[in-house]
């Protein structure tokens, strides 16, 4: 999954190397925080949130494949 999300944010984004997600296990799910650099983060989180969403769309059906559940968040860093 976490595969999976990297290479979309990745392809999406002008920065690619400025990406970094981190995964780590929480209450029964796998949460993954994505990070991007400060001027690419309207183009993660689209128009009305519509690109963000897709993309936790895809990680859920990834996890449901192996049978676990998956949180996607972005992270914010505050330089836009």
């Amino acid at each position: 999954m976490k595969d999976l999300v990297e290479y979309v944010v990745k392809s999406l984004v002008e920065s690619p190397d400025d990406v970094s997600i981190e995964q780590f296990e929480e209450q029964n799910e796998t949460v993954l925080e994505i990070t991007v650099a400060g001027p690419d983060m309207g183009r993660v989180i689209g128009k009305s949130g519509r690109v963000i969403n897709a993309i936790r769309t895809l990680a859920q059906v990834a996890a449901a494949k192996q049978g676990t559940r998956v949180a996607v968040e972005l992270v914010e860093t505050g330089n836009r």
